[in-house]
């Protein structure tokens, strides 16, 4: 766009009529107790909570810059460079109740009542692949409500309307760890995200996510729950049996540091939820061969020193992540170094990601043995080492906002 580069740094001064913007990021959030299916689908209510941990922002998270202009004649939003239709019913629920929220404020701040009627241009990227499997569209929705939240000076409780974007998107508003209640009232008004611990509670756990593939998956979350809540028996069976001591059970090893239940609890969680997807009817399968390699390999690691050392959680995709404790790392690193060699890295990439240190330790016979896997060069396409970090935040340096002067995009596909 010819005006792109027309004081590309500065959101603030304008060749628009009182352009106003802001610019948040929020964290990509990875379930240790599963969301999987809805009991209404419109509100986006789930048929069981779920927990999570939100992620490191440095390698994983969504940036958007939300503006609006009374010189704006239409809405508009930009995905990772490329222009997409403002009239997703989801989106567009999420913009109205941000407005109607701001109109029960009766606008006690500075946002005066003619600014409801501007249009909006927002526009997101993530550092990450989209659609891959990596809880994309949980933290892009996050990030928007928030972004909208901030701009328009809604105050209170917003998880409610992140979860009507991306159900999992409630649970990035917030760092740490993080549960999505099931809630009971018709309406989802008790259907909110609450924190069970910051993202200081356990500086000892750290985050290894095995990007398997980066394309785009073949079947999305949405229509996987819609078949698996139609045709799945064991998904009611879950959701009434299983989840509610499971929840408990998990917050209880999270707040006493207990990694060995954490471990269990998370592994067969994840197992449990790609079960129901094998019930649904046709069956869907998210993992591929390496996946199920990678649990193999964990399995064996496992099992060769008596306890566990690692754990291993894979949301609708075939990425594998793995919570462990610090001093665990590099020892992983070393087997999913020798097990997933990489293949040549292109324009100075790195296969492991977010680490300095010299990681590689000596893999002892045994252990090779215990283990009994053939490498497979190139199935893993890289490694982000992370932790525990911070939910939804501002940025105040004007250089991170998408937007130029104009209410455009800087950067355009």
């Amino acid at each position: 766009m010819a005006d792109d580069n027309k004081k590309a740094g500065d959101c603030s001064s304008s060749d628009c009529q009182n352009l106003r913007s802001v610019t948040c990021t929020a964290p990509v959030n990875i379930a240790v107790i599963k969301y999987w299916g809805k009991r209404n689908e419109e509100l986006i209510l789930p048929t069981n909570a779920s927990l999570s941990a939100s992620l490191n922002q440095e390698h994983l998270k969504s940036t958007t810059t939300v503006a609006i202009s009374e010189s704006f004649d239409k809405d508009r939003i930009w995905l990772n460079g490329k222009e997409e239709s403002i009239e997703n019913p989801r989106l567009q629920n999420c913009l109205r109740e941000i407005k109607r929220r701001a109109r029960k404020r009766k606008l006690k701040s500075a946002v005066k009542p003619e600014v409801l009627n501007w249009h909006v241009h927002i526009c997101s990227e993530n550092n990450f692949p989209t659609a891959a499997g990596l809880a994309s569209s949980a933290a892009g929705y996050a990030c928007l409500v928030f972004s909208l939240a901030k701009l328009y000076g809604i105050e209170g409780d917003i998880t409610e309307i992140a979860r009507q974007g991306s159900g999992s998107a409630c649970r990035s508003i917030y760092g740490g760890f993080v549960q999505w209640l099931v809630g009971q009232r018709k309406d989802g008004s008790d259907s909110l995200a609450e924190v069970v611990v910051n993202e200081k509670h356990w500086p000892d756990m750290r985050i290894l996510v095995l990007v398997v593939s980066d394309q785009k998956k073949h079947t999305g979350s949405t229509h996987g729950m819609r078949n698996s809540v139609k045709t799945s028996e064991f998904l009611k069976y879950r959701a009434e049996y299983v989840v509610p001591n499971r929840t408990q059970e998990m917050i209880e090893a999270i707040q006493n540091k207990d990694y060995q239940t954490f471990a269990e609890l998370t592994m067969k969680d994840s197992n449990q939820m790609h079960a129901v997807c094998l019930d649904t009817f046709p069956p869907i399968s998210y993992m591929n061969d390496t996946s199920r390699k990678i649990i193999q390999l964990i399995h064996s690691y496992n099992g060769y020193h008596g306890y566990y050392k690692a754990a291993y959680t894979f949301d609708a995709g075939p990425n594998a992540v793995l919570y462990l404790p610090q001093e665990n790392v590099a020892e992983v690193l070393s087997l999913v170094n020798h097990y997933f060699p990489p293949v040549a890295m292109g324009n100075g990439e790195k296969f492991i990601r977010g680490i300095d240190e010299d990681f590689h330790v000596e893999i002892n016979q045994d252990l090779k043995s215990a283990i009994k896997l053939d490498p497979m060069p190139g199935a893993i396409k890289y490694v982000i080492s992370t932790d525990v970090g911070p939910g939804a935040q501002v940025l105040q340096d004007k250089e991170a906002c998408l937007l130029n002067e104009n209410g455009l995009p800087k950067k355009c596909l």
